[in-house]
């Protein structure tokens, strides 16, 4: 008791946290498994078989790119991973010298002791082997080994519901897989939220059928696409979107895209790591926006992490921008019939006299100055896009600038961890379009290398207001009503039961017996409690 007490008097966080009238939502901390436990609980659900199916899927997800040889990075020469562009793979991610933290994030009886330390009232946790399963091929193996290791982080958080809660990993291979899988976590496990890829990997036909995986797996490997779910999907995943909104389920994903064109570099892994998780969150986001999810689903609720929160905000103002100028309207100043034909002639027989003289004798009338300026794509008699085929923002339902706000900002909740500066931008009302605020989520990424000392997250994310790089209601907005509003406007009971509920009733009757003492306040307003979700005007 004595060590803890200390701890908390030293921890920079707790004199922060003791300035603050509301809650804390840590909406991103990473804990490690135990092995042998979490191996054991497994073989509970398949024996020894899916215990190896755990080793092999984990082992797939630590092991760097290997050559055709079997090789990884480390056993290759410079030469032979210039030879096979084999990128360098993430190292030396977690934190070791910090070794309270190493064992924090190992132990749930020390993390939920330690969390008033680190400055949060509630947090929600993503074990590491969450979505390890997606390694493993086979569906029926990889359906059971998702199950063991959702239901082991169920029972292993579940007496600490009151500050923690896991989520649950959520394989999209198919709409049907998700559905069973977060039917499973939600009513079987009492799991309420979900961790997903952000797209799958999936081949691409015409290629595989000429080159058969079976026997050209060097082709295979390459010969693939992102399905992310949305527009041009494979499948149609809006039964799985009806069921997460069904069941009042908020939807998180840490998707990167480390490999991806400009990020495989096979020397050097901060040029591959920098904003990747960005990249990847934007692929994903702009898919269902495109695809009309948000629109069909206005009631669906997603964190993107990691990626911070300014490239929400880009964008935002780039599908506005866009949407002014190629929208329905705006398309209008590119119709290759809108050219005036006639004018253009004259044009180029008054001020091209010496153009004209250069063509040696080549026509400048009609189609055929249309097709030497602008291209042959332009004269009548090319091949246009059909009607159906002219709007991309028709999926979407895009009429106006506000339906892109109502099914962008709305929707989409951006975790920004307590060091980034660019946090800034969703907060600039006066250069997001209709002076909104993107809904921009406290996401410490406690238990990963950016974090080396739990204890200060918080306070650096303080630092922010101090500086004057955030105001004060934007920081309460970004560690305690974004972050209630993910959840709750999915679920109105998210945090029933839990220590935020319990911090805002008692900040409601304090307020209530002061308003009794002074007596009815003109204009006052009351407290907001779980159930109701936080209303926030731009």
């Amino acid at each position: 008791m004595t060590d803890r007490i200390a701890r908390l008097k030293a921890s920079p966080s707790v004199a922060v946290k003791e300035k603050l009238d509301y809650p804390v939502i840590d909406t991103d901390i990473h804990t490690n498994d135990y092995s042998p436990a979490l191996e054991d609980f497994v073989a509970t659900y398949g024996g020894a078989k899916l215990v190896d199916d755990l080793r092999k899927a984990l082992s797939s997800r630590r092991r760097n790119a290997e050559n055709s040889s079997g090789k990884d990075w480390y056993s290759q020469t410079p030469e032979e991973r210039q030879h096979y562009r084999t990128v360098r793979s993430p190292w030396w991610a977690r934190v070791t010298r910090n070794t309270l933290d190493v064992a924090t994030y190992h132990l749930p009886e020390l993390l939920a002791e330690r969390l008033e330390e680190q400055g949060s009232d509630y947090s929600v946790l993503f074990p590491n082997n969450t979505l390890a399963p997606l390694a493993v091929k086979d569906p029926g193996a990889r359906q059971a080994l998702q199950r063991a290791i959702n239901h082991y982080h169920a029972e292993l958080f579940r007496k600490y519901s009151d500050r923690l809660t896991p989520v649950a990993g959520i394989p999209l291979n198919t709409p049907e897989e998700g559905i069973e899988e977060l039917e499973f976590a939600v009513k079987k496990l009492g799991l309420k939220a979900i961790n997903i890829a952000g797209g799958v990997r999936r081949p691409i036909k015409a290629i595989a059928e000429k080159y058969p995986p079976a026997h050209h797996p060097e082709i295979a490997k390459y010969a693939t696409y992102i399905d992310f779910y949305g527009i041009d999907s494979e499948y149609n995943y809006d039964p799985f979107w009806a069921k997460v909104v069904e069941l009042g389920v908020p939807v998180l994903t840490h998707y990167g895209s480390q490999g991806w064109t400009g990020r495989a570099s096979i020397s050097n892994y901060m040029n591959n790591h920098v904003g990747h998780f960005a990249d990847g969150s934007e692929a994903f986001a702009k898919a269902l926006f495109f695809g009309g999810v948000t629109r069909r689903f206005p009631g669906l609720r997603i964190g993107m992490l990691e990626g911070g929160a300014d490239w929400g905000a880009r964008v935002y103002i780039h599908l506005v921008d866009r949407f002014q100028k190629r929208g329905p309207e705006g398309l209008k100043h590119y119709d290759p019939a809108a050219t005036d034909r006639a004018l253009f002639t004259e044009l180029f027989r008054r001020y091209g006299a010496d153009l004209a003289k250069l063509a040696n004798g080549r026509s400048i009338e009609g189609e055929q100055l249309i097709a030497d300026t602008l291209g042959a794509g332009y004269t009548s008699d090319a091949r246009q896009p059909a009607p159906e085929y002219r709007n991309d923002f028709a999926a979407a339902g895009i009429e106006k600038i506000e339906d892109i706000r109502d099914r962008w900002v709305n929707n989409f909740f951006f975790g920004s961890e307590s060091d980034d500066r660019t946090i800034a931008s969703a907060f600039n009302a006066k250069a997001n379009p209709l002076g909104v605020k993107i809904n921009a989520i406290y996401s410490s990424d406690v238990g990963h290398w950016d974090v080396p000392d739990l204890t200060e997250a918080l306070a650096e994310s303080f630092r922010l207001v101090e500086e004057g790089v955030l105001s004060a209601e934007d920081f309460k907005a970004y560690v305690f009503e974004n972050p209630y509003k993910l959840y709750t406007e999915a679920n109105a009971s998210f945090f029933k039961g839990t220590r935020v509920e319990e911090k805002l009733k008692r900040k409601q009757a304090a307020s209530s017996a002061g308003d009794e003492r002074r007596g009815p306040q003109p204009g006052a307003k009351g407290e907001v409690l779980p159930g109701k979700p936080v209303e926030i005007r731009a």
